[in-house]
């Protein structure tokens, strides 16, 4: 049942199917599905709504609990996809923030943005992941469409969990420590020199390199540091089921 969730079988906010159905599909007997359900229940990963029936939960929690982290969103967490998915996200929604900020930003914006500038490079950077992620959320604040705020807001705690992995595994490695600071320098001036189209290139072209990186360390056998699974989920290589719509 996670595993169906984690891979996009069953979307946040979708009706459960039938207990019949669910045993045909898994090849189990309803009594192991009805435990499931209540086990997952029980965690808040599905809610059950009077007379409609069982739904995977909310994967954002609702403007009031912003700052929380539903059972759902922890369970994504601890998939190994997760980090990428995550990342396809910040380069599309980011990249547009970087464009809008460098068209709309105020004398505020912009000093918020320098401040939150000089604090990252004030910071070790193997260490710096709160200020590198409190720069990229200074851009997307000076954006200034509510919407696109308050949806990145709502991620916001797995956003910084891919600011951790780009500092865990890549900062340390010379290289591509001095890329990524290079990449910060050239997105600040674009957004602080109003240059929008210049802004999101940058933008997404900085969220790729963080990918493409840990990608490579991946198909290199290199040990990618990212969130543990959570307690009690099943690891994605311990089912013999694939109901995934797409590759990892």
């Amino acid at each position: 049942m996670e595993r169906l969730i984690l891979d996009g079988g069953l979307a946040p906010g979708q009706k459960i199917p039938s207990e019949r159905q669910l045993a045909s599909r898994l090849r189990v007997s309803r009594a192991i599905i009805r435990e499931a359900l209540h086990e997952l229940q029980g965690r808040g990963v599905i809610e059950t709504r009077h007379g409609k029936g069982s739904f995977v939960a909310s994967l954002v929690a609702g403007a009031e609990d912003l700052d929380e982290q539903g059972p759902l969103m922890h369970l994504f967490e601890g998939h190994p996809r997760t980090l990428y998915d995550l990342l396809e996200v910040r380069e599309q929604l980011e990249g547009q923030a970087a464009f809008l900020a460098a068209q709309r930003a105020t004398s505020l914006d912009r000093h918020r943005i320098t401040k939150a500038f000089r604090a990252l490079e004030d910071t070790d950077p193997l260490s710096n992941a709160k200020p590198d992620h409190g720069f990229h959320l200074a851009i997307v604040e000076a954006s200034h469409n509510p919407i696109l705020v308050h949806v990145l807001n709502g991620l916001k705690n797995m956003m910084l969990l891919t600011v951790q992995a780009a500092v865990s595994n890549l900062n340390p490695r010379e290289e591509m420590r001095k890329t990524i600071v290079r990449q910060h320098r050239q997105l600040y001036d674009a957004v602080i020199s109003a240059k929008p189209a210049s802004a999101r290139k940058v933008a997404m072209a900085h969220v790729r390199f963080v990918s493409d990186m840990l990608k490579d360390m991946e198909q290199q056998g290199d040990k990618v540091i990212r969130a543990s699974h959570i307690p009690g989920a099943i690891a994605p290589d311990q089912s013999g089921i694939d109901f995934r719509r797409h590759s990892p």
